[in-house]
């Protein structure tokens, strides 16, 4: 199969002393500038790498919050640790060891599969606007301090366009600066105005598809957590026009909401805090007040072209896995990115060569994540399906000695910690198809009780 970019150019390659940019110091520009540093030291070169972030991860609210869920799964936890990054005890604000899935016929907790397959919740910043001083150090801060011991340069300046001046991607930034570097790594997010509206250096970007999502904190005190929520993550399908997915995180004092769906506004949002699944999941079935909340966009659809000369786009600007794992992902990205900057090349052959593999990779599992999630709106759609469900998971979690189908393909739904692919997979296992069956017969033609022992709900 013939390169998009067949008839190539000039070779460009990153040489001792090569100025590197990398614009966003969130996960996916951490851990950029984090390899492309260890891995330009085991190649014998030293370049200079100015990471661009004018967030301060230490401010509470807004000015350090990186509007994401904050979820990091254990898989996750062991590939960093694999690589030297060994996530601080103070970075998780709670081990989350279970699931507690709500539907309108009922809920069920769905323990974890393994030991590998736990979760934490972790802040992204300093903790949501109004909350109290803490010794805390937000997942953001904890990569962007690992990247500076690195070697990077973290430079607090908003950078307002990227251009091409001469032969070289240029920076305007701190109120009008100008700064031309040999490569620019892109890792702003879909939130960035920058993205949108201020980079003239590669016409061929695509800026992605995205959806609003909406998240928000609640204070409720630790006691009041452990007594409502435990040390579970909270789901529900429910059946409400436009959801998608929602989940409620404990984390230390406060609990996250996100919600995500197709043009989520606050009717939505209001809908869905007054279903009566939702509010018994707090003290006293009533929800607290909001004490930050945002309606942040989501990357669900790939930039077709997140490479050119000099450039690559990496994290939810360019490629990302659909609605799960985005920390995840941005590791495995920014690695990719890394790993082609340092040992083959900048020209957009040889992103095209080396990282656009990733990019593949990435975009053909979340079209098998469409079929996946295909099923889930069935399931949230369709009362009998969602009774079946219901008894199939429970009856697995009852019993020991069961393989756990149904248990283990929605947990990596929630969790994203599996290939979309391995998930399919598994449901379509006859072992799957069989007991599921069984179950939409059993819970729609025999009684069934939907409180499930063990949920610590009445």
């Amino acid at each position: 199969m013939a390169s998009y970019f067949e008839g190539a150019r000039r070779e460009l390659s990153l040489e001792d002393g090569s100025r590197v940019a990398v614009v966003g110091g969130g996960p996916a520009g951490a851990f950029f500038a984090y390899f492309l540093q260890r891995l330009a030291e085991s190649a014998d070169l030293e370049l200079e790498i100015d990471i661009y972030e004018p967030r301060l991860f230490t401010h509470r609210g807004p000015a350090g919050c990186n509007h994401c869920g904050g979820i990091v799964s254990e898989s996750l936890v062991q590939l960093l640790a694999s690589e030297g990054v060994n996530l601080p005890t103070e970075v998780v604000e709670r081990g989350i060891e279970a699931y507690m899935l709500h539907m309108d016929v009922g809920r069920v907790r769905i323990g974890t599969p393994t030991d590998e397959k736990r979760i934490a919740g972790v802040f992204r910043g300093n903790g949501p606007r109004g909350s109290e001083r803490a010794l805390r150090v937000g997942f953001d801060r904890y990569l962007l301090d690992l990247a500076a011991s690195s070697g990077a340069n973290v430079i607090r300046s908003l950078v307002t366009r990227v251009a091409w001046r001469e032969d070289r991607p240029e920076l305007e930034h701190g109120g009008g600066a100008r700064t031309r570097y040999d490569l620019v790594a892109l890792a702003a997010g879909v939130n960035s105005q920058l993205l949108q509206k201020g980079c003239d250096a590669a016409p061929g970007y695509t800026f992605p598809g995205t959806l609003t999502t909406f998240i928000c904190e609640f204070h409720l005190g630790r006691e009041a957590i452990q007594a409502s929520l435990g040390d579970a993550m909270h789901i529900f399908l429910l059946d409400l026009p436009r959801l998608e997915f929602s989940s409620l995180i404990p984390k230390g004092d406060y609990v996250t909401l996100c919600v995500l769906g197709h043009d989520v506004d606050e009717a939505l949002v209001d809908a869905f805090l007054a279903a009566p699944e939702v509010k018994r999941c707090f003290p006293g079935g009533k929800v607290p007040e909001l004490v930050c909340h945002c309606f942040p966009r989501l990357n669900v659809r790939p930039s077709a072209q997140p490479f050119a000369d000099r450039m690559v786009w990496i994290g939810d600007c360019g490629v990302a896995r659909l609605y799960k794992d985005g920390i995840g992902s941005a590791y495995r990205m920014a690695k990719a990115a890394a790993r082609t900057a340092a040992f083959h090349g900048i020209a957009a052959e040889d992103f095209e060569a080396h990282y656009g593999p990733a990019c593949r990779s990435i975009n053909w599992d979340n079209a098998l994540a469409r079929l996946v999630f295909m099923a889930t709106t069935a399931i949230q759609r369709l009362r009998p399906l969602r009774r079946g469900v219901l008894r199939m998971t429970a009856t697995e979690q009852a019993r020991e000695e069961v393989f756990k189908h149904m248990s283990s393909v929605l947990w990596d739904v929630f969790t994203g910690s599996a290939p979309y692919k391995d998930v399919l997979v598994r449901s379509l296992h006859p072992g799957f198809v069989a007991s599921l069956a069984w179950n939409l017969v059993a819970a729609n033609t025999v009684a069934f009780g939907t409180h499930v022992k063990g949920t610590g709900h009445d």
